[in-house]
């Protein structure tokens, strides 16, 4: 019943005192601005101590992903490889860490129809030819990242994880 009379002197008072504040003269002026700052006050004193603001609704935030400098220094193998018809690109699919890195750095090279991938993210130490940041992608706890090609139409390329020469598995579109 208080915070209802309250309210209500609000909606009386206050456009009263800011026109006696504009209007008034000097002793009005300062009585306008006594009663605005009790208002206050008592507004301030009659909320619950104890009550607790409601929510209304509740997302579960996505944990932050790290930033170039605070993720850590990995080399991911890809475990799967999807080209794009035309040869135009080239998607590569890893399982993703939970501080994953929002860039990769890629080095790509093809001889006849074998393509050789090396992923790294985090800094890169040492001079490396052809090196290309791309970002990363994470999705459902997979990381990807796409990479433009300038390939020829040619039959069917294979893609090689350049450390270890072995085959990444094809990617089907699912």
């Amino acid at each position: 019943m208080l915070a209802i009379a309250l309210g209500i002197a609000w909606l009386v008072l206050s456009p009263l005192c800011l026109w006696i504040i504009v209007r008034g003269r000097m002793g009005a002026k300062v009585g306008a601005v006594l009663t605005l700052a009790a208002m206050e006050v008592a507004t301030v004193a009659v909320r619950p101590a104890h009550e607790a603001p409601q929510v209304v609704a509740h997302d579960v935030p996505a944990p932050p992903r790290p930033s170039a400098a605070d993720c850590a220094e990995r080399t991911p193998v890809p475990q799967t490889a999807r080209l794009e018809k035309g040869h135009e690109s080239l998607e590569l699919f890893w399982s993703a860490e939970p501080d994953e890195c929002r860039t990769a750095k890629v080095v790509l090279r093809h001889r006849g129809r074998e393509l050789r991938v090396w992923v790294h993210e985090g800094p890169l130490r040492g001079h490396h030819v052809g090196v290309r940041t791309v970002p990363v992608r994470v999705e459902g706890g997979t990381a990807s990242l796409r990479l433009a090609l300038d390939l020829p139409e040619r039959a069917h390329y294979r893609t090689v994880d350049g450390r270890s020469g072995r085959d990444i598995a094809p990617r089907h579109e699912q």
